[in-house]
């Protein structure tokens, strides 16, 4: 009754009752919190969002032809908060049995390598019958290189169409025709092979299949889970399996029917469906690597580490050889040289008609374990009878491996422990030969970097090492890594001696990347070209002689209200000695004499090291062409205020201590000598500063407003603060909770929430996928700055990933960002008070 006085409580009940009401004032003000509309940033950075991206480019195997990939522009809310389904660690559309997040493109265009001219001739390839905004899968190239091959995704199905290449780059359009009404089962990524030049491999919906079964509003029963003593040190996985109910409806959605689809309308049904996760054709095109998932599933790990059958068909679909069935893995975190103590990255060499190669473990998979090697790279040629072939015992963890030819493969080993990467030449013909050293180096040692060895595909459409035709040669390039900053490069590697000879080596004002070598014999490479002024496009250049680059593509400026910005790459030093560097970034028409020091924003995110060597090399490079694109920070410069861009915040291993042991100190550091640097050169305002960063950059962010007063404000995205949250390890990390509890404790940003009083902005995407950042850490993060008083502002994106993508959320994003900004950071007015 309205009105009543409260009855007499004695006791528990009594004590219950003041509880609650002392909690009260806490939980009222969460009622001023609500949900609002999508606010548009300022007008320019708008404009910029709605503009059409650059196209991507493909380069056709036999390097005749440039397929220009017209991307979409940010989608729309209501595509990316379409219903999903979130199982065993994919997300995945229902309507089309689809990735519910995979990137597609609006149209597809061929450019002839050899045409000229500042409007080169261009053929645009069709969808017959496809109406409004075109959703094209990214397109496969024939082994020959005469056709492709892409998915178009519909609102319920997505099916197969090819395309032929042209004899010329003029005349009309080029209609692509669909090879199959098959609705394709892309869950587990692209769903279709190349089978020789005629033929593709696919995974399709099975006949018949009925709709998704439908779970009971009313429970059966309880859910239960159980520990046999067993460790399973797992990150914090997200999307797994919740339930018997999910349980059904992954196998409903994933279970495949395998089948030939030929370009002349046949299909062949090849084996029964099941949850095949993969089809990979042989290089000849005769057989079929197939790998299955199958029962006891898990709710501890996502579908990569269920149990999987690995089989050999022929085309008939008979099972040749099993090769491999890996049981559930619900013990191996996948950390820090800790693998699968079974057949890994099993895949066909490129090189040879029809030879699976894989990597195995020799220690178990337990870097732990004392071993004088730990993997095997192994073999097994076609007809797959008898023992595989070991063809190198590794001391470290397996690479990747670049098949060359009969009597040359390229293998690759890494241990993460002390960062450190070989190199090994092997003779795939006899076994028994030691291998040879190629390359033996840190991984962190940017500078040292000789550069990744060039492929092109090959016979059989396949990546293989390029060589010259005598075969002498090879090719390496790089970034180029250098104090100067980046400078892509390419060199020529003389396989019998490694010695080498540099070809080219981008040089100012331009930043121009090799993307392929289009004439190894006469020394032509195709480049992406780009400065502060120009707009990336791409060039053929022959690197010997003085004949000047030819360009091949003439994009235009997505973004002209940016020109004008300038940027700088910039060094300087922590008090502990290591060098830092940074891109700083000032606004168009910006006069530091006549202006004064601007407000600024740093937008960083850490890195751990294991030598203060690595730590100082250079990043970047002072010759990029910049538009900001989805949310970046980079918006910001057309508001007015300096963007320092990635200024390096190494975390070093130093005086016997790992990295971590001194993260606040060094993070700290690291922020207080790239605020000095901006007052140094006279364009910032010491009094003005804003950070910011996502994910661990968020994280960062935390830190530095709960162990400083540098900064006037913050912006933390989609970020993790409680590191118990995520017990067994984090970024590189390698001890848990349990043997590092004071650190997990002092690295937490929460732990200090009573300490911040500088204003930070909070924004996560409400669907976060990433193992780390489940949105409760924001959510809990926010209730103990409330709590404690903190100035904070909460910002939730419905339907958003770990990064955002739809139009309204990365609008509203910049709008919350510069608003923020512009009331704490902006005003000249004093900071708060000193901590």
């Amino acid at each position: 009754m309205i009105g009543s006085p409260l009855p007499l409580l004695t006791g528990g009940a009594r004590r219950t009752l003041v509880a609650g009401a002392v909690l009260a004032p806490v939980l009222v003000p969460a009622l001023a919190s609500a949900q609002t509309t999508y606010q548009q940033p300022p007008a320019p950075i708008a404009r910029a969002l709605d503009a059409e991206p650059l196209p991507a480019v493909s380069v056709s195997p036999d390097r005749k032809w440039l397929l220009h990939l017209r991307r979409r522009g940010l989608p729309s809310i209501e595509e990316v908060g379409a219903p999903e389904m979130r199982l065993a660690g994919l997300r995945l559309n229902p309507r089309t049995n689809g990735g519910s997040r995979d990137v597609s493109f609006t149209g597809l265009s061929l450019q002839a390598v050899q045409g000229g001219g500042s409007t080169p001739a261009m053929r645009a390839i069709t969808v017959p019958g496809a109406t409004g905004d075109v959703r094209m899968g990214t397109p496969l190239w024939s082994p020959d290189g005469k056709r492709i091959a892409f998915t178009v995704t519909a609102p319920t199905a997505i099916t197969l169409y090819t395309a032929d290449i042209p004899a010329s780059a003029s005349g009309p359009a080029v209609a692509a025709r669909r090879v199959s009404a098959l609705a394709l089962n892309a869950t587990t990524g692209s769903p279709c092979s190349w089978v020789g030049n005629a033929r593709l491999a696919c995974l399709t919906i099975p006949a018949g299949r009925g709709p998704a079964p439908k779970q009971s509003e009313i429970p059966t029963g309880p859910i239960s889970q159980e520990s046999e003593g067993k460790a399973a040190p797992n990150p914090t996985f997200q999307d797994l399996l919740k339930s018997p109910a999910d349980e059904k409806l992954m196998e409903h959605y994933l279970t495949s029917q395998v089948v030939l689809l030929g370009l002349d309308g046949s299909a062949t049904k090849l084996g029964a469906p099941a949850l095949r996760t993969r089809v990979a054709p042989s290089p000849d095109g005769q057989w079929l690597l197939v790998e299955t998932t199958h029962r006891p599933y898990s709710y501890l790990v996502p579908l990569g580490a269920f149990p999987s059958l690995a089989e050999v068909w022929d085309l008939n679909g008979r099972v040749v050889r099993k090769l491999d069935d890996s049981p559930l893995d619900e013990q191996v975190s996948r950390r820090f040289d800790q693998v699968s103590p079974g057949p890994r990255n099993m895949s066909w060499r490129a090189d040879a008609p029809a030879t699976l190669a894989w990597v195995e473990a020799l220690d178990g998979g337990d870097p732990q374990t004392k071993a004088d090697k730990r993997d095997a790279v192994k073999t097994l040629a076609a007809p797959f009878a008898g023992e595989p072939t070991v063809h190198a015992q590794l001391e470290w963890r397996g690479g990747g491996i670049t098949w060359a030819r009969s009597d040359l493969a390229l293998v690759t080993e890494n241990w993460r422990r002390t960062r450190k990467t070989r190199t090994w030449a092997i003779d795939p013909s006899n076994p028994a030969k030691a291998p040879r050293l190629v390359f033996d180096r840190s991984s962190e040692d940017r500078y040292g970097d000789p550069g990744r060895f060039e492929t092109a595909p090959n016979q059989y459409g396949r990546q293989a090492l390029l060589t010259t035709k005598d075969g002498r040669f090879a090719f390496l390039g790089g970034a180029g890594a250098s104090a100067e900053g980046d400078r892509p490069f390419i060199d020529r590697y003389e396989l019998a001696t490694g010695k080498t000879e540099r070809l080219f080596r981008s040089a100012a004002p331009f930043y121009e990347e090799p993307v392929a070598v289009l004439d190894p014999e006469a020394g032509v490479v195709l480049t992406r070209r780009e400065s502060t002024t120009e707009v990336p496009n791409y060039w053929a250049r022959t690197v010997a002689g003085s004949a000047q680059p030819r360009q091949l593509t003439f994009f235009k400026d997505p973004a002209p209200q940016f020109a004008g910005v300038t940027s700088q790459l910039v060094t300087y030093k922590r008090k502990d000695g290591v060098d830092l560097s940074a891109t700083v970034y000032l606004p168009a028409g910006y006069d530091k004499a006549k202006d004064g020091p601007l407000p600024f924003f740093l937008w960083a995110y850490p890195l751990e090291y294991g030598s203060a060597a690595a730590a100082s090399q250079v990043v970047g490079s002072p010759y990029r062409f910049t538009r900001p694109t989805g949310a970046s920070h980079l918006f910001l410069l057309s508001q007015g205020y300096g963007v320092m861009d990635n200024p390096t915040m190494p975390i070093v291993a130093m005086n016997g201590k790992e990295s971590n042991d001194t993260y606040v100190e060094q993070l700290v550091s690291s922020a207080q000598a790239a605020v000095d640097k901006l007052v140094e050169m006279g364009v910032g305002d010491r009094e003005r500063m804003g950070v910011g960063g996502h994910s661990y950059g968020a994280f960062m962010t935390a830190n530095l407003l709960s162990h400083t007063n540098i900064f006037r404000a913050g912006i933390a995205r989609s970020g993790a603060y409680n590191r118990t949250l995520t017990p067994f390890g984090f970024q590189g990390e390698e001890r848990d909770y349990w043997k590092a509890q004071q650190l997990y404790t002092e690295m937490s940003p929460f732990t200090y929430a009573n300490r911040v009083k500088t204003p930070i902005l909070l924004i996560h995407g409400m669907a976060d996928d990433n193992q780390g950042t489940f949105p409760i850490q924001s959510e809990r993060y926010y209730a103990a700055l409330k709590g404690n008083g903190a100035k904070a502002r909460y910002v939730q994106l419905p339907a958003e990933a770990h990064g955002y993508r739809a139009r309204e959320s990365i609008g509203h994003t910049l709008y919350e960002m510069v608003t923020w900004l512009d009331r704490y950071v902006k005003p000249k007015q004093e900071k708060a008070t000193a901590m």
